[in-house]
């Protein structure tokens, strides 16, 4: 793993300054780590909040920032006005982060920064996610992912360099929770921010919160699905005054884009074909 290390800040060292779109997570809090070390003072961070992103999640990545001791910039981009988004199609994310790297792309122009990176990582390439071909558009690179670093490559540097987000939780937007064609809503969101935190609150290392209309499907590692079992009246509580209707727990257990399961097996594949052919 130390040559992917290698490799990682031989990539950062072919710019002279850059600008990180920084959520506080696991990839962007370490690819900020590193670039620190590169950049010193010609690096930013841009995080962008919104009704999906919430205010938990703002506030862990302004102490990163300020940990870092890195410049942060907060700014506004909010998906749910952008025309279609709340319909909620399959390739909404597209539209979500096409918007967002935009922003981050003006920012970037008008201070003089040179080259905006992300925090993608190679286990990515892997999942339906449209937001890939915004990325390329706006020109946005993600050296984690050029570099080969998966996300268990990233824990385990960011364990030896001492980052509290080395056992953080994984987390994706707060729309990733609907099924596609569900309309999105400022009100469902919230519902779902106030749930899954305080659901975070009763220690569980890695979960999701589904939203199925009135219907909260939980998705829990399998090692917490009896834990989970043995509070489910307080798990009901919490989406009860919430203002779910109903709860359930997934048998499957919690997985990542498990929302895409329902997605034709072709549309995947000639989204994965696109986004690997435009690397080469």
């Amino acid at each position: 793993m130390d040559d992917k290390l290698q490799l990682l800040i031989s990539r950062l060292k072919e710019y002279n300054s850059a600008v990180i779109a920084f959520s506080g997570g696991v990839d962007s809090t370490f690819l900020a780590r590193i670039a620190k070390d590169v950049f010193r003072d010609k690096l930013v961070l841009i995080t962008a909040t919104s009704s999906t992103y919430p205010f938990y999640e703002l506030d862990e990545a302004k102490s990163l920032a300020v940990l870092l001791g890195i410049k942060h910039k907060i700014i506004v981009s909010e998906e749910i006005d952008i025309p279609g988004y709340a319909d909620n199609p399959p390739d909404r994310c597209y539209y979500c982060k096409s918007e967002l790297f935009g922003k981050i792309k003006y920012i970037a122009s008008q201070e003089g920064y040179e080259v905006i990176f992300d925090g993608s990582n190679a286990d990515d390439l892997k999942d339906f996610r449209p937001g890939m071909k915004a990325k390329q558009e706006k020109g946005v690179i993600s050296p984690l992912a050029d570099s080969g670093f998966t996300k268990n490559d990233i824990r385990h540097f960011s364990a030896e360099l001492n980052l509290p987000t080395a056992s953080k939780q994984s987390y994706a937007c707060l729309a990733s929770r609907f099924p596609y064609g569900e309309k999105i809503t400022k009100v469902k969101l919230d519902r779902l921010a106030t749930a899954e935190f305080e659901v975070r609150k009763l220690g569980f290392t890695q979960f999701r919160i589904r939203s199925h209309e009135n219907l909260a499907r939980f998705e829990f590692i399998p090692a917490e699905m009896d834990k989970a079992w043995k509070i489910k009246d307080k798990l009901t509580e919490i989406c009860k005054s919430s203002g779910f209707t109903f709860v359930t727990i997934d048998l499957k257990g919690y997985r990542t884009g498990s929302m895409n399961e329902v997605l034709a097996e072709s549309v995947k594949v000639d989204f994965l074909k696109n986004v690997r052919s435009s690397r080469l």
